[in-house]
């Protein structure tokens, strides 16, 4: 059994009157923020259980938006965040669905990029503030976001990991936890990397130089 801390029960310091609807879905939000490189011109939300029949009334609405324009569960102007959204001319919509088999407090991010390119995001918001991203752009992978994290979305070939956490280790970086998922062997595949150091922006911009078979890197910092 699980042991749960103080905070994990009582929740973040946030505005909003839930944890679970407000905070968490805001770290929700900032975490597909990352994700989509900081560039979002328009988001459909699609919520599942929960978070689709109370997104109103528990403002995870308003938590969502502000998350994906990179506010933080504790500012003040989130109560504010669809008119600032607007004023942005950042588009959202959302729609109440059904995720399958997933925790009640799922949403999946759809968002377009300012050059067309869409990004999928999924997750749900697990209690006290925390939450778990459990797939991007359709391969299913785990990471909560409580650890400064580093994820590669890259092909499955030899070699690809020895490079890059040798690279990590080049910059005097401990990793506290890794995992790999893959679609098929020798396609595309995702490294989750956590660490209890932060990492510097430009990490990713030196992994995709120096490794081919590296698409994208994603750099999260801790929420």
């Amino acid at each position: 059994m699980k042991n749960y801390s103080a905070f994990d029960i009582i929740g973040p310091k946030m505005v909003g009157p839930s944890s679970s609807h407000t905070a968490g879905a805001n770290r929700l939000g900032r975490v597909a923020r990352k994700i989509a490189n900081d560039d979002i011109k328009s988001v459909k939300f699609l919520l599942h259980g929960s978070f689709a029949k109370t997104y109103k009334g528990h403002g995870t609405d308003r938590a969502l938006v502000a998350g994906i324009m990179g506010m933080m569960e504790n500012d003040e102007e989130l109560k504010n965040s669809l008119e600032i959204a607007n004023k942005q001319r950042i588009k959202y919509e959302f729609v109440e669905t059904n995720l399958g088999e997933v925790h009640p407090n799922t949403v999946k991010f759809i968002i377009e990029k300012s050059n067309g390119e869409q990004v999928e995001i999924m997750g749900a918001s697990i209690g006290g503030g925390n939450i778990k991203i459990t797939e991007i752009s359709g391969l299913r992978l785990e990471f909560t976001g409580q650890y400064p994290t580093v994820i590669t979305r890259h092909k499955d070939y030899p070699g690809v990991i020895a490079k890059v956490t040798k690279m990590l280790a080049d910059y005097d970086i401990n990793i506290a936890f890794m995992s790999v998922y893959r679609q098929d062997k020798g396609q595309d595949a995702f490294m989750v990397i956590e660490s209890d150091h932060e990492f510097k922006d430009d990490l990713g911009i030196d992994i995709k130089r120096e490794v081919d078979d590296v698409k994208d890197v994603y750099i999260i910092e801790s929420m």
